[in-house]
């Protein structure tokens, strides 16, 4: 199984990936040595995640949603944030 994910980062971007270990690949955000994206945003928040059946499937979903606008995903996916993360 693989996850597809989305953080809101500090400068209320979002950051889209995929994993098939969520709760490690947080951590790794965390410290620093996450993608170069989220490591100059932190802190951030995981605000959405989908589970695939596997990896293929995953990168796929990842293309889709990636190509989408940030109102489109806002509203494709119904995601809910109150406001800014504060660092």
């Amino acid at each position: 199984m693989y996850i597809l994910y989305i953080l809101l980062c500090s400068d209320d971007s979002l950051y889209t990936g995929i994993t098939n270990d969520l709760e490690k690949r947080i951590e790794t955000h965390k410290s620093g040595k996450g993608s170069k994206y989220v490591r100059s945003r932190i802190p951030f928040k995981l605000i959405y995640k989908e589970e695939l059946p596997d990896k293929s499937q995953a990168l796929k979903r990842e293309i889709e949603v990636k190509s989408w606008s940030r109102e489109e995903k806002i509203r494709e996916l119904k995601l809910e944030f109150s406001a800014k993360i504060q660092p």
